[in-house]
């Protein structure tokens, strides 16, 4: 079985594959200024990159973790999700309320999929 890390660093790795899964390290946003709509939206675009790097897609996703700042973004955030997940191809999904490294991020999401 082979472990394949890749950009990792000392901390972490934002992609780890193995046995044919993938698995991504926790996402944020590209600029913590915007609101959970742009925050959500570049956020998953980021995920999108990683996932087509590791040899997998949003069509493969098979579970994701979501956390949001406040369950007053929770609508908001999921009208993004939805759009951008293919149809016929949610993965199973948990979201919570939490605490945030920062105190301007809004949301983040760590998810797992297959690969292609």
């Amino acid at each position: 079985m082979t472990i394949e890390r890749l950009q990792t660093g000392a901390r972490m790795s934002r992609i780890v594959k193995h046995n044919g899964t993938v698995y991504l390290c926790g996402q944020v946003c590209a600029d913590a200024e915007k609101n959970i709509t742009e925050q959500t939206q570049t956020m998953l675009d980021k995920v999108e990159l990683l996932l087509n790097e590791a040899g997998s897609s949003k069509e493969h996703m098979l579970s994701a973790t979501i956390y949001v700042k406040s369950m007053e973004y929770f609508a908001d955030m999921n009208a993004v999700w939805d759009t951008w997940v293919p149809q016929g191809h949610a993965p199973t999904r948990a979201c919570v309320e939490a605490k945030m490294a920062r105190d301007a991020l809004l949301v983040e999401i760590s998810v797992v999929a297959a690969l292609k």
